[in-house]
Parts: structure tokens; C-alpha cells; sequence
């Protein structure tokens, strides 16, 4: 039963238990991680008629991932080929190797244009493959 303080309704963990019929560990788990806004009073966690309206009405928090800005660096693979050539697109990159007499002579370094880090080595042939 939950307790009335003036106008202030605070609901139990077994009280949210059996109104919403979720397991007391989740619910538990819930106001740990914040997901649902309570105070702990000594032992009991209690949370208020307007912490439970939040939670229902608030979006998913699940960060939308914003896709990692690329770039392309075409090069040799040994000593006949010294050339190295930067593309900004996947297309520029198939047009450049489309170019090279042997295809197989050539990898594409896929790097995030922000951070300079090194995502994936892939052989030119592949690399086509792949993209057309």
C-alpha cells in the first residue's frame, strides 16, 4: 500500500512490484541505474507518482550512433609500388583502382578521418568487391 506524506504519494519497491508486475530485483535494478528516479530511506527505496509518469513518458535514452566520417588511402603493397593516393569517397576510391594496371599490387587503408585510427586494411580486389 503506498504511503500518503500530506499530498506526496511514495510507492515501495513491493508496492511498484505489484501495480506494474515487474520483479523486485528489476525494479531494484531500475533505481540503481537511474532509470527510475527514487530516494532511498534507510533500507526501502520509495519513488514518487511523478517519477513513474517520467519514466513512462521519457524517450528511450539509447544514443543514436552517428556513422563514422572515412577516408580512403589507396597504396602499394611492396617496393614496385611506392604510390599512395587519399580518396574521400568510396567512389573515388573504386574510380582510382579501376585506374591501376595491377589491381593486385594495391590495398585500401580505411581510416576515420577525425581520429587518424586505422579501421580496416583491405586488399584493392576486395575492397571492389565489396563496394560495387
Amino acid at each position: 500500500m503506498p504511503k500518503k506524506i500530506g499530498s506526496l504519494t511514495l510507492y515501495s519497491v513491493d508496492d511498484l512490484h505489484e501495480l506494474l508486475g515487474l520483479s523486485k530485483m528489476t525494479i531494484r535494478a531500475y533505481l540503481r541505474d537511474g532509470k527510475i528516479k527514487g530516494r532511498k530511506l534507510g533500507v526501502q527505496w520509495y519513488v514518487t507518482e511523478d517519477a513513474i509518469r517520467n519514466y513512462f513518458e521519457e524517450p528511450d535514452p539509447t544514443p543514436e550512433k552517428t556513422p563514422v566520417k572515412q577516408k580512403y588511402i589507396i597504396q602499394g603493397i611492396n617496393d614496385l609500388v611506392s604510390e599512395t593516393e587519399e580518396c574521400e569517397t568510396i567512389d573515388e576510391t573504386i574510380d582510382l583502382l579501376n585506374e591501376q594496371a595491377i589491381i593486385s599490387l594495391f590495398q585500401v587503408k580505411v581510416v576515420d578521418a577525425s581520429s587518424g585510427e586505422v579501421l580496416e586494411l583491405v586488399k584493392a580486389r576486395d575492397f571492389i568487391e565489396r563496394h560495387s
